[in-house]
């Protein structure tokens, strides 16, 4: 298993990551809260990762905080809840904002997220809350590198952005889609969305 990987950022195009270890570039898939707050291509990254092991292929997926890992852990380990839909979810939601969801049983909040229906919604909420007692999550959690990094401002701009899409018309999944493809790194929400309609346009 590979737990952690640090090396030189060498590349973003989302939802993937390259990271060079020592020569050896690493290719990791991340959501779109990792994204948003990665360095600078060129400088040093540190993710927490987790090794899908599959018959045609071994999947990296990575997490800027350890948080964010174990919370994608507990996820795939929920009925019907693969890792394409689990970093679906950490994209279109905080760490944080998914807890407060369970524990406030909020389905409709849930459903905002790309593909989550009702049904899938409930078993989430079912599922997940003893397995979140032993997480401990909350904004006044986050470490000051975290912080230093605007992790909860850029989710919170991100989810303001994909609520904003959806007033477009655009469904959960397809803007957190178009989001994916825009680099997040120093923008606020209006520049977010409005960068991805520019996406939205070229794919069209």
């Amino acid at each position: 298993m590979i737990g952690r990987i640090r090396g030189e950022l060498i590349d973003k195009q989302p939802p993937f990551l390259l990271v060079d270890v020592q020569g050896v570039g690493y290719e990791i898939e991340a959501p779109a809260s990792t994204l948003a707050s990665c360095p600078a291509i060129g400088e040093q990254i540190t993710l927490h990762t987790h090794l899908i092991v599959r018959e045609d292929a071994h999947v990296l997926c990575g997490f800027i905080t350890e948080q964010e890992r174990q919370l994608f852990r507990h996820l795939i380990k929920v009925n019907s809840v693969g890792a394409k839909l689990a970093l679906g979810i950490l994209s279109g939601m905080s760490a944080e904002g998914f807890v407060r969801c369970v524990h406030e049983k909020d389905t409709a909040g849930l459903t905002r997220l790309p593909g989550v229906g009702k049904k899938t919604a409930e078993r989430l909420i079912i599922e997940m809350r003893d397995r979140l007692k032993d997480m401990d999550i909350s904004t006044a959690n986050l470490t000051a590198a975290d912080s230093k990094r605007g992790i909860g401002s850029d989710n919170n701009a991100m989810q303001d952005a994909i609520s904003g899409l959806v007033s477009l018309g655009y469904k959960p999944q397809e803007a957190s889609r178009l989001l994916q493809h825009v680099d997040l790194d120093g923008l606020n929400s209006e520049a977010m969305i409005k960068s991805a309609l520019k996406v939205a346009a070229t794919v069209s």
